[in-house]
């Protein structure tokens, strides 16, 4: 990649008895070359890296939707097994999911409402009702979903839920689902 200018050399003529000397005074340098190709090979992995990231991102937008009604599925089923562990798993996924009334919906036609009030009545300690209770209240914040709670007698399992005194969040969800369903109009009067 020598210009022409690079490889020009000059002579210069010195000394006494015709002796003639040469100097080179050329502005090539291999490094300048090495550096060149460094920076270049830099930018096009950079360019490289992006267009991956940016066929990633596209691929993820377009599938995302069918993992996420997937998931929402698997989530409720997990409230179906024996396992606490795996009901808290499962409620706790479903209280992530609850983040828009569509997606509150979908949630309650998939089972969930019906699923986690069965959740909360069956629980045998704090940390289940907890995460029973958290995702009933993500759920209750849009009308529709607390109108179905409350048709899968949520209210009356929420009352007879058993105090908490290890634990003061289980009571701030109590009282909170029983204050929305209370505002709500659907809190029927002992």
């Amino acid at each position: 990649m020598r210009t022409l200018a690079s490889q020009l050399t000059t002579y210069v003529c010195r000394g006494r008895a015709g002796n003639v000397q040469f100097r080179n005074f050329s502005s090539y340098n291999g490094k300048d070359d090495l550096a060149l190709e460094q920076d270049a090979e830099r930018k096009i992995g950079w360019l490289l890296k992006l267009l991956f990231a940016g066929t990633a991102a596209a691929v993820g937008y377009q599938f995302f939707p069918y993992m996420g009604d997937n998931l929402m599925q698997q989530s409720v089923s997990l409230l179906k097994v024996k396992d606490p562990l795996f009901k808290r798993m499962g409620a706790s996924r479903l209280t992530r999911f609850a983040i828009d009334d569509e997606r509150r919906m979908k949630i309650v036609e998939i089972g969930g409402a019906q699923e986690l009030v069965n959740m909360l009545g069956a629980a045998k300690d704090d940390r289940t009702r907890k995460e029973a209770l958290k995702a009933l209240a993500a759920l209750s914040h849009s009308d529709e979903a607390a109108g179905a709670l409350h048709h899968a007698g949520a209210i009356s399992v929420i009352k007879s839920t058993p105090d908490s005194l290890d634990d003061a969040e289980v009571e701030k969800y109590k009282s909170s689902l029983l204050k929305r369903f209370q505002d709500l109009r659907y809190d029927i009067p002992s």
